[in-house]
């Protein structure tokens, strides 16, 4: 059974930083791609940010390129998202996610961690 569990979320001001992490347990090669999404109050799910353990290719959203780096190590089974430059409307409860290949619709994901909460205060 695969299981995700993320930490590292918080409260930060306009311009700050946050180091995202996403710890996977029971991984197989159905799961060889992890995604980051994020949903706001009242909004749809939304991806940000995703990466194959695979040959490393990295996936993001454009309101995000530039700020947020996603990244992998494969010895921990850990997945990192490094946000830097957060804005307000980056504030929103994060969840990872992952499936065997690349999407960036929430719908295609069995498998998701219990979210972590990133508030940026203006």
């Amino acid at each position: 059974q695969v299981q995700l569990v993320e930490s590292g979320g918080g409260l930060v001001q306009a311009g700050g930083s946050l180091r995202l992490s996403c710890a996977a347990s029971g991984r197989a090669f159905s799961t060889s791609y992890m995604g980051w999404f994020r949903q706001a109050p009242g909004k749809e799910r939304e991806f940000v940010a995703g990466v194959s353990w695979i040959g490393g290719s990295t996936y993001y959203a454009d309101s995000v390129k530039g700020r947020f780096t996603i990244s992998e190590d494969k010895a921990k089974n850990t997945v990192y998202l490094q946000m830097t430059s957060l804005k307000p409307e980056d504030t929103a409860i994060y969840y990872c996610a992952t499936r065997f290949r690349h999407s960036t619709a929430y719908t295609d994901y069995a498998y998701w961690g219990q979210g972590t909460q990133v508030t940026v205060s203006s």
